[in-house]
């Protein structure tokens, strides 16, 4: 169990769950009779398998990468730990359940399961071809708002969607920050990423510009939750703050010249900001509904 959780690296979950849980209280909130307990579990239960599915596979397709790496070849397969087949079967555990899971949170998130697995495992590929591979990850991140409000309300509105592009950005803009460690590597390999594309100095002007835009999504979004409800009170404006103040100071982690804090800046900045993030806007939401 170790290994698996290994694997999939189990504790970067915290990046998109509590985007997840603040969009599933969002429309608890605005739709409070809809709501049941039984959703929250199973969007969690969602939210576990399909990330599972996701980092599973791209650990079993990029095996042979990473044996290559020296930064990655101590991960489980290329160092024997897990066999490439347990990983694969281990992927497809975990999608089966993914799609049966969304079966019992109503028809049409069981009827975008399909979607969201093309694009979650998808992603895996895109690095051997284009440079917009950190994109396609940020969307695969995006559809957790936008999946755990479907829970609830079966239906598409315009404020997860606000959040999951303001997830894409973020997602897509540090990602842009962890791929500068493996410039020399993927060039060498013709593999894609924009550092490897553009260079570290561009391509971190476009982490920036990528988190800019996420904090312009992310404070629309905040802007149309108080808007559309009585319940959001200014925890969440401060929520937004010490997200977008820590989306700050990671960029002032990482210079071009000096990637020994990419791992602060990667985990520990991002994984702080959205749990701050999630536990305050729920709190805002939850004490003002009470």
């Amino acid at each position: 169990m170790k290994s698996y959780l290994s694997l999939v690296k189990f504790s970067h979950t915290l990046f998109a769950l509590p985007f997840a849980l603040s969009s599933f209280t969002i429309a608890a909130t605005l739709y409070p009779d809809m709501f049941q307990f039984r959703l929250l579990l199973l969007v969690l239960a969602c939210m576990v398998l399909a990330r599972n599915a996701a980092m599973g596979f791209n650990r079993y397709l990029d095996r042979h990468i990473d044996a290559l790496n020296p930064r990655t070849r101590q991960r489980e397969i290329p160092a024997g730990v897990i066999s490439p087949e347990s990983a694969l079967a281990f992927v497809v555990i975990n999608g089966i359940l993914f799609m049966v899971c969304s079966w019992f949170i109503n028809r049409l998130c069981f009827a975008l399961s399909p979607v969201a697995l093309l694009v979650i495992l998808g992603y895996s590929y895109t690095k051997r071809f284009t440079w917009m591979c950190h994109l396609v990850l940020g969307l695969g991140l995006a559809l957790a708002p936008i999946g755990a409000y479907l829970a609830i309300t079966g239906q598409f509105a315009m404020l997860p969607v606000l959040l999951g592009v303001s997830v894409l950005c973020w997602v897509a803009g540090f990602d842009v920050i962890y791929a500068l460690q493996d410039v020399a590597f993927d060039q060498e390999q013709q593999l894609y990423s924009m550092p490897s594309f553009f260079g570290r100095k561009q391509a971190l002007r476009i982490s920036e510009f990528l988190h800019l835009a996420s904090a312009v999504f992310l404070i629309y979004a905040l802007w149309l939750l108080h808007a559309q409800t009585h319940e959001a009170g200014w925890l969440s404006w401060v929520a937004g703050a010490i997200f977008l103040g820590l989306l700050l100071f990671q960029h002032s982690l990482v210079k071009v010249d000096d990637l020994k804090r990419v791992n602060l800046a990667f985990f520990t900045t991002n994984g702080v900001a959205s749990v701050i993030f999630g536990v305050l806007t729920i709190a805002d939401l939850t004490i003002h509904a009470i």
